[in-house]
């Protein structure tokens, strides 16, 4: 892998870890269709790493606002609760990337199980653009909502449904306006990547690293900085606009690869 492959695929993966497009469906075409050859283990818990300093950076206040509310004199019931809710709604993805973790690296890992992932989630966050109230503030969500979305996470094991993209349809089904909706996704997306990061990274070691080289460097920065960028971008975008560009791009993705396979 050369310089322009680790920054490609940084920035392959800062950009579509947050926008609800799919990062694992765009890396299996890549690496299908462009000869790209799977990165290893090592490159990939770098990019990783990068998009969760993206959102551990955009998201900073309310990080260190939920950690103050754990010290005393610092208390912050509502600070609080989100802590906790993120953990619960954690912990269904973690289980499904821990139980799957096979199948997702083998069987799962087809441009046609891509194909129907787009287009399936695509529907399904259509769907939720027009039926929703989109009324319910950020502040108003509750255990059982984060309980759904982290059980709506845990589908996103599967390459193509995209963990942003489900999580944001979960939360619209569920009232939420598309900030809240966005807000929480992005939140609920810093332990789950921190704790696949962990996992792999561990791995790692008891197997047996990998040389490390500068282009690991070039690929972390690509993917933190390209992630930063899309989350706020897609942050303000969602004040005025809604997700039918998205559902609109999913479509067009899985019509032209399924197109390509056929013929």
């Amino acid at each position: 892998m050369n310089i322009w492959e680790a920054v490609f695929l940084g920035i392959l993966q800062g950009i579509t870890e947050f926008l609800p497009v799919s990062s694992s469906g765009h890396l299996v075409l890549a690496e299908y269709f462009l000869g790209l050859k799977e990165t290893s283990l090592a490159f990939d818990v770098t990019l990783h790493l990068g998009t969760l300093l993206a959102v551990l950076a955009f998201f900073y206040g309310d990080w260190t606002e939920m950690l103050r509310a754990f010290l005393p004199g610092r208390a912050s019931e509502s600070k609080r609760k989100l802590f906790f809710f993120l953990i619960a709604g954690t912990i269904p993805g973690a289980l499904a990337g821990f139980l799957l973790e096979h199948a997702v690296s083998t069987t799962l890992r087809s441009p046609w199980v891509v194909v129907c992932t787009l287009a399936g989630v695509a529907m399904l966050l259509g769907l939720a653009e027009r039926l929703a109230r989109h009324e319910r503030a950020f502040s108003s969500i509750r255990l059982p909502d984060a309980v759904l979305i982290g059980i709506s996470q845990a589908l996103a094991v599967i390459p193509g449904v995209s963990r942003s993209g489900i999580t944001m349809t979960c939360g619209l089904f569920l009232g939420l306006s598309r900030e809240a909706a966005a807000r929480f996704s992005f939140l609920l997306s810093a332990p789950i990547i921190a704790g696949a990061g962990l996992y792999e990274g561990l791995k790692l070691l008891r197997y047996g690293g990998t040389d490390i080289t500068w282009n690991y460097l070039y690929g972390f920065i690509a993917s933190a900085v390209s992630g930063y960028l899309v989350i706020a971008f897609l942050m303000n975008y969602l004040k005025t606009h809604t997700f039918y560009p998205f559902v609109i791009y999913r479509l067009f993705i899985a019509a032209v690869v399924a197109a390509i396979l056929v013929f």
